[in-house]
């Protein structure tokens, strides 16, 4: 019978050097202490769990977010990303002490702000309407229209390009009348690339804790001038997940 090694496993590093807890997290099937190890004037926020390779399930990936969110409350968080272990307390202190000049750099920059993500997508019978009111889709499709499938193989080509240039001309109609006042309210934005095919925008803000009811108010207006066309899926808030870029190397921890 084999037993696992115990090691540390991280969830996110505040500018708090201090000895704190922050109650327990279920984790690789118990419940597990959280508490600070910390290193100069920031701390990292670990729980000692076995030393392996964690599945990211919901159950798993769910444990790991809520932590750090529940942290985010009074504590400004960079987040580690899910999975990171190490085997001592010392290597956490080495991997700080790698990290420090980034840390150094990110923590005023995201000092009281709040992630919140907006997704767009365009309803079903909106995108429908729209395309038969575009005179090149409905030329294109009629042109496929009776032919066999060896036939009309370029035709259909082409409906492809064309129906995909048409979703790249939405999703930069709602970068431009969407996005952009929204970033222009925010401290940092970002519109990364869509997840699905009616998918229009999916965007990130960073945004100060003092003006969020401001953006939220910003966010409900727009809402109600596109409800009919668009379902929103508002997030948040998070932690800068989006506007934090951690180097990591090999052998950062030893």
């Amino acid at each position: 019978m084999t037993t696992e090694t115990e090691g540390i496993y991280m969830f996110c590093a505040i500018p708090d050097a201090e000895d704190q807890t922050f109650g327990k997290v279920k984790l690789a099937g118990e419940h597990r202490k959280v508490y600070t190890i910390p290193y100069e004037e920031m701390a990292m926020v670990v729980t000692r769990a076995p030393v392996q390779i964690y599945e990211p399930s919901r159950q798993n990936l769910k444990a790991h977010q809520d932590m750090v969110a529940d942290i985010m409350k009074k504590h400004t968080v960079i987040p580690m990303s899910f999975g990171n272990v190490l085997q001592t307390e010392e290597d956490v202190s080495v991997l700080m002490g790698k990290l420090k000049p980034q840390f150094e750099e990110i923590f005023p920059r995201i000092k009281n702000k709040i992630e919140v993500g907006l997704k767009l997508v365009g309803k079903k019978e909106w995108i429908e309407r729209t395309v038969k009111e575009n005179p090149q889709l409905q030329s294109l499709k009629s042109g496929t229209a009776g032919k066999t499938k060896e036939a009309g193989y370029y035709d259909r080509i082409k409906l492809g390009e064309a129906a995909r240039t048409f979703m790249t001309d939405l999703q930069i109609r709602f970068d431009e009348e969407i996005f952009q006042p929204l970033a222009k309210e925010a401290d940092a934005a970002k519109n990364n690339d869509p997840v699905s095919e009616r998918m229009v925008m999916n965007a990130s803000f960073l945004v100060d804790r003092d003006k969020e009811q401001a953006f939220d108010e910003l966010v409900n207006r727009i809402h109600d001038e596109w409800a009919d066309k668009l379902d929103f899926k508002y997030t948040g808030p998070w932690p800068a997940y989006n506007f934090i870029n951690i180097k990591l190397k090999a052998g950062d921890a030893s």
